[in-house]
């Protein structure tokens, strides 16, 4: 999370656009976004550089002839020169990074540049600079992003809330995607899925002793130097796919995947649970976290998905079966409403993963994971599609680093690195030891109790047997605490 010196800075962008005449919260976080895009591309292009070198690969930087474009090359200059050269050189030169027949040119097209004044430029360049983005470890640009999209919900409007990075990132991890497979996000955001996942195929890719690991965790210098050259373009330019209906979301995910080496990033703008979108069996990993609690005109609701429903949490479920090819495995983040709820809809989604597919966890998050921007319970599911569930791996996850009330600070107690641990060794024939968060399901106890999915329905308590001494024993402790009282009062009674 943000520590209290950057959000203050970032409180102070805010205002600064607020002050400057930009008063609609999302036209100031396109506009930061654009602008922390121009300092990330510099630095990045300098990372991408040395990982080239590294491989001992050709590099040719991003700025090639257009060296002017560089962060470093204008932030310095006068203040109406340097508003002509973003708005009429830069911008453009971000606005067409990938040429102008690609898909991110395509989406960065409605794109405008809409500072009014040299003044609230500068000052808004100098407080990015001072932000010391570079420094910071990977989820800053992320975090920036949510804190910023925080205020929408504050002002009541589009309220809409990244998945923590750290979330993301346990997710992939269980899931396990690998090189040469196609991944896709359906309802991809800012695309922090489909960046996770590329940076953990870079990291199992990647010789251990170049990797280094920052205080979160996090792994560093991901160059994937045994990846080879064939199976990097495919990785880079043929494997990643996200769509979302909102076209905002779609080019700050391009931004984000540009920003982590992605050469040809596939966003695309599409309501996929529409009947405009066609795609099916497709892809080896789905990762998601899709819309909560949110409907759908049911006569735009594609026909292919066989839940009978407008409710796109159940719809969504029903969308990753269809999109994953035989084998294929998905990671995905429910409210829980979807584990018990008892609607015809609700338990047919329960009964698709239990009956026609292989149900393999069950994940419960404490419901202060999405907080200050959600109060939700969720939990994440990881499935496979095709065969039949026979036990149901299940997790009560108590703590996940972060202190679960709206500030979020970090904290010891965490589940995460015990979760991870776990799954990889789980066997439906060991049991948990004592005090475990784990536990194992048959697919029979699941069936017999309505296909409810929920933690608590299985969880078994542990009832600590009281022991109380015998009557007589009591009796005269109380005895003796009478005479005591007695004895006091008429000590008093003597003094008085």
């Amino acid at each position: 999370m943000l520590v209290q010196e950057l959000r203050s800075k970032i409180d102070k962008l805010r205002d600064l656009f607020w002050s400057g005449g930009i008063a609609n919260p999302m036209a100031v976080i396109e506009q930061v976004s654009y602008l922390i895009f121009m300092k990330r591309l510099e630095d990045m292009d300098i990372v991408h550089q040395h990982g080239a070198e590294r491989r001992d690969e050709e590099y040719t930087s991003i700025f090639q002839g257009d060296e002017d474009c560089r962060w470093s090359s204008w932030i310095n200059m006068p203040g109406e020169e340097m508003l002509a050269h973003v708005r009429d050189k830069v911008f453009p030169f971000i606005k067409n990074l990938k040429g102008e027949d690609s898909l991110y040119s395509r989406a960065m097209r409605d794109a405008v540049f809409i500072i009014p004044r040299a003044s609230l430029l500068q000052e808004a360049v100098k407080i990015i600079d001072d932000l010391n983005i570079t420094s910071q470890n990977q989820d800053i640009q992320g975090d920036l992003y949510e804190y910023l999209l925080g205020q929408l919900s504050i002002s009541g409007e589009n309220g809409q809330f990244r998945t923590p990075r750290h979330i993301i990132r346990m997710i992939v991890e269980l899931v396990d995607p690998r090189l040469g497979e196609t991944i896709c996000d359906p309802a991809s955001g800012t695309c922090g899925f489909l960046v996770n996942a590329y940076q953990h195929i870079l990291k199992e890719n990647t010789s251990p002793e170049i990797i280094e690991y920052d205080e979160e965790g996090v792994p560093r210098h991901l160059f994937g130097d045994k990846i080879p050259k064939k199976a990097r373009a495919f990785l880079k330019e043929s494997s990643l796919f996200g769509y979302d209906f909102d076209s905002t979301m779609v080019r700050f995910g391009l931004m984000n995947m540009v920003l982590h080496g992605l050469d040809k990033p596939i966003v695309r703008y599409a309501d996929t649970l529409s009947k405009a979108y066609e795609e099916k069996e497709l892809y080896d990993v789905v990762l998601a976290n899709p819309p909560f609690k949110g409907n759908i005109n049911k006569s735009d609701i594609s026909s292919r998905l066989q839940v009978k429903t407008t409710k796109t949490e159940l719809l969504f479920m029903n969308l990753f079966l269809e999109l994953l090819v035989i084998g294929g495995r998905c990671g995905v983040i429910v409210p829980h409403g979807v584990l018990f709820g008892s609607s015809k809809a609700h338990r047919a989604v329960r009964e698709m993963l239990i009956d026609r597919n292989q149900l393999e966890g069950v994940i419960s998050l404490p419901s202060g994971v999405f907080k200050p921007y959600a109060g939700v319970s969720t939990a994440v599911l990881v499935f496979t599609k095709g065969g039949t569930t026979e036990n149901v791996w299940f997790y009560d996850m108590q703590a996940d680093g972060y202190s679960l009330d709206d500030k979020r600070n970090r904290v010891e107690e965490n589940d995460i690195p015990e979760i991870q641990k776990k799954w990889k060794t789980r066997d439906p024939k060991l049991p948990p030891e004592k005090g475990e968060n784990w536990f194992w399901v048959t697919t029979k106890e699941i069936r017999e109790n309505d296909y409810d999915l929920s933690i608590n329905r299985y969880k078994l308590i542990e009832y600590e047997e009281m022991v109380y001494d015998e009557p007589n024993v009591i009796l005269d402790r109380l005895k003796k605490i009478e005479d005591g009282v007695a004895k006091d009062l008429s000590d008093l009674r003597i003094l008085l």
